[in-house]
């Protein structure tokens, strides 16, 4: 699936080393191709949670059916 930059994501895997968990909204900050996507994921008040490295499989789009939530920072299971 192609991305671009300023897409917004959905984490698929957790990502216990940055604070991230299934189902965390993310924006595209760069594309590496071949399958490869820099996401930044921000907390509530804007700051910068994490930039990570990810492959495409790791994401996927957000759907019209999505719920956003907000849980607390450290509930990663």
């Amino acid at each position: 699936m192609s991305y671009k930059v300023l897409d917004t994501v959905v984490l698929e895997r957790d990502q216990p080393d940055a604070g991230l968990r299934r189902g965390d909204l993310g924006a595209v900050v760069a594309v590496c191709e071949p399958d490869g996507l820099e996401v930044e994921f921000v907390q509530a008040s804007g700051r910068t949670q994490a930039l990570v490295t990810l492959r495409t499989s790791d994401v996927r789009r957000v759907q019209d059916g999505d719920l956003i939530a907000v849980r607390p920072l450290g509930q990663t299971g």
